[in-house]
């Protein structure tokens, strides 16, 4: 049988009268007219086939085909307002299962030994992470959240930027000395570079260099392709090349001096970070991690003080 939302309409107009004993508090409660109540219950009556109510001047009462429908409906109804209860909570109170599709970058260089921390703030939340650089279709997937790269063509996700990531060129000091330091952009013709594909696209990224306004691209010598940016940064780090990459991923490289940034000047370039939604309105378990993704990239102070409850 297919849904009439006029039988739950008169439903519900049948419990309010049972609870407040009269068509007047009925329609009271509900925010409606009592001959409103009274339609209600006669097309309920109507649909069923018999007669739920016994009338008075003075009362209204259920009679026996009334209380074994109502005691048949008053579970359901219940389930109906718990379920309402729920939802409404979801709204700002982090709890439940999170499944999140997130780039292979974030996952492992910005995510990575954080996460005990996130599950620490929120116990009643539980993670589930695929490390995927596609969106894919988050619906068919169960995804509630995908943190990706790159500009965001489709119309059918809900998108929202949460920075834009420098790009830096970086070798490593013992390329350096084997090779020179390259004084501009276009010196690295000359030189082994290491090109990392768009798992997009399946073409590697070209190179650009941006100073201001000034954009320059330069068509870089490589024997040497990879889609995996963790071997990308291992093989920068032993010298085998020179990488452009992202400066949250090699920060930590940066810092130790494992790497060396070699266009400080140029480094303009950047590439947005995106949070993926299939709906307008995420329950606060996604807002939270989007977030703590938020503040893990571009600090504390970036992140929004949501009113989630924990």
């Amino acid at each position: 049988m297919s849904f009439d939302g006029r039988l739950l309409a008169g439903v519900s107009a049948l419990t309010a009268v049972i609870e407040s004993g009269s068509f007047v508090r009925a329609a009271d409660a509900l925010g409606i007219t009592a001959s409103g109540v009274s339609r209600a219950v006669a097309r309920l009556e109507a649909r069923v086939g018999a007669r739920l109510l016994d009338r008075t001047t003075r009362t209204v009462s259920l009679n026996e085909e009334g209380r074994r429908f109502y005691e048949r409906v008053k579970p359901s109804l219940v389930a109906i307002e718990e379920a309402a209860i729920d939802a409404s909570g979801s709204a700002s109170v982090v709890r439940g299962r999170l499944r999140a599709r997130v780039a292979i970058l974030v996952a492992t260089r910005v995510l990575a030994g954080h996460l005990g921390g996130f599950l620490a703030r929120y116990p009643e939340l539980s993670l589930d992470i695929l490390t995927q650089d596609r969106t894919g279709d988050l619906v068919a997937d169960g995804i509630d959240v995908a943190i990706s790269f790159g500009d965001q063509a489709t119309s059918s996700l809900v998108a929202r930027k949460l920075a834009d990531i420098r790009i830096l060129t970086v070798a490593s000091p013992a390329y350096i000395e084997r090779h020179g330091r390259p004084a501009h952009p276009d010196d690295l013709k000359r030189h082994a570079c290491i090109h990392f594909r768009d798992p997009a696209t399946g073409q590697a990224f070209p190179w650009e260099f941006h100073k201001g306004r000034k954009v320059l691209t330069v068509d870089v010598p490589s024997r040497l392709v990879l889609s995996d940016g963790n071997a990308l940064f291992a093989e920068c780090v032993a010298g085998t090349g020179v990488a452009q990459v992202t400066e949250n991923s090699v920060r930590e490289f940066l810092d130790r001096g494992e790497l060396v940034d070699l266009f400080p000047e140029w480094n303009g370039e950047t590439f947005p970070l995106y949070a993926l939604y299939p709906s307008r309105h995420p329950p606060a378990k996604t807002r939270a991690f989007t977030d703590f993704v938020l503040e893990l990239v571009r600090g504390p102070e970036a992140a929004p003080q949501a009113p989630f409850r924990n």
